[in-house]
């Protein structure tokens, strides 16, 4: 068992370059900003969301993220004054709508802690998207994300079968201080109360634009996100969201990722993901009130992970402020 932990933690420093520059989100109906700038201030509020992901719990040094995230529209309309005498029954807390037909503007930012293997990435991005009305019923949006990452090699976590003989190994040792890598995103998102379709791509600079003294080779890709799906009302409380993820960076294959998103009078939410040749993904969460959302996720591998690994865990809180 123990040779085994070996090649596979070996196998994850070699492989984790390609596979998993960017993190994985099994939740990322709930939050497409992490993956297309483009969606970022599709609600007219403050939506603040932050995240834990634990992957391949079962050996040392799987992969582990941490992010915040916060979107804004900038010209949102003013409330009206508070007048308690219109207030009535709050009911059930719904999901907040999604308005299209107007033009707006956006902002977001993102911080994210990742770690895989021997590698850990530390980013912190900017955005600013535009929404331009379709129809009365879609709008098309834009968004563009400029930050910086610290990539960095962990001696300390790493282990391989043969040291001395791995000239990538050595090569990281003996250049391991942190490299800062300019990161450069952008998407388009066609959105309505009902549909989505997203197109987006980071990493668009690779690492054209570097700075520090470290010399390691991180070999940084373009990363392409497509991401589509459409609410269809099954009665007067349920609705089910069929939804696709598609994520492409050459030279490791395709990723593809079905979802089956159920809602219960558009509060409470679970759901069934299959990633191709990756894992089974079980979900759920709900509208805690009209301010806070929770949501969990656990992934169950089904490739050769599963040998050694008991799944992953993913839990998201959301702050929906001046909705």
């Amino acid at each position: 068992m123990k040779k085994l932990l070996l090649i596979i933690i070996g196998l994850v420093i070699s492989w984790a370059n390609f596979a998993q520059q960017l993190p994985q989100y099994s939740q990322y109906l709930r939050n497409q900003y992490m993956i297309n700038p483009g969606s970022a201030g599709v609600y007219d509020f403050l939506d603040v969301t932050t995240s834990g992901r634990w992957q391949w719990l079962g050996f040392d040094n799987s992969p582990r993220t941490i992010y915040l995230s916060a979107t804004k529209p900038l010209n949102k309309k003013a409330k009206p004054p508070y007048n308690p005498a219109l207030r009535t029954s709050t009911g059930v807390y719904k999901n907040p709508e999604i308005n299209t037909g107007k033009f707006k503007h956006a902002v977001g930012g993102q911080m994210i802690a990742d770690q895989y293997g021997a590698f850990r990435r530390l980013s912190l991005s900017g955005t600013y998207a535009i929404h331009i009305p379709v129809s009365k019923n879609y709008n098309l949006s834009f968004g563009t994300k400029l930050g910086l990452s610290n990539n960095a090699f962990l001696q300390d976590r790493a282990e391989v079968l043969n040291s001395a003989s791995d000239n990538s190994y050595q090569s990281y040792i003996g250049n391991n201080k942190a490299k800062y890598v300019m990161d450069l995103g952008a998407g388009l998102y066609l959105y309505s109360k009902d549909l989505f379709v997203g197109i987006s791509a980071d990493q668009l600079t690779r690492d054209f634009v570097k700075f520090g003294s470290g010399t390691a080779f991180f070999d940084q890709r373009m990363v392409l996100f497509l991401t589509a799906g459409y609410k269809v009302k099954l009665n007067e409380n349920m609705t089910i969201t069929p939804a696709l993820l598609l994520k492409y960076m050459s030279p490791a294959p395709s990723s593809v990722e079905g979802t089956l998103l159920f809602e219960y009078q558009e509060r409470i939410w679970g759901g069934l993901s299959y990633r191709h040749k990756d894992a089974l993904v079980a979900m759920f969460g709900l509208n805690v009130n009209e301010k806070i959302k929770l949501g969990y996720s656990y992934d169950y591998s089904i490739s050769s992970m599963n040998r050694v690994s008991t799944g992953g865990h993913e839990l998201i809180l959301g702050l929906m402020i001046g909705r």
